[in-house]
């Protein structure tokens, strides 16, 4: 079982919605293994959060952005045209 704990200092670590925009932006663009590999947990957490706060409609937009960026780094020879179609999503929901 996954128990996660809220406090400010967990809290204030949490990756932006901007900084969620431009790592996903990176990803879908050069698939840079490291930098594509942090944001997946990253993005974890922060679904996790907004879960919490009863925001299903950004965690559901951050859950979509996340299977894209999956999809594209683990399948990319199958999927060639990678531009991230949830990112306005986020963008609007988050």
């Amino acid at each position: 079982m996954f128990v996660l704990f809220l406090n400010p200092i967990f809290a204030g670590q949490l990756i932006n919605k901007s900084e969620i925009i431009r790592k996903a932006n990176e990803c879908f663009k050069d698939l840079q293994y490291k930098v594509c590999r942090n944001l997946f947990s990253e993005i974890e957490k922060l679904q996790s959060v907004e879960s919490e706060q009863n925001r299903y409609k950004c965690q559901a937009s951050i859950l979509g952005l996340q299977t894209e960026l999956i999809e594209a780094y683990y399948f990319k020879k199958l999927k060639k045209n990678r531009n991230g179609i949830m990112l306005p999503y986020v963008i609007k929901n988050c």
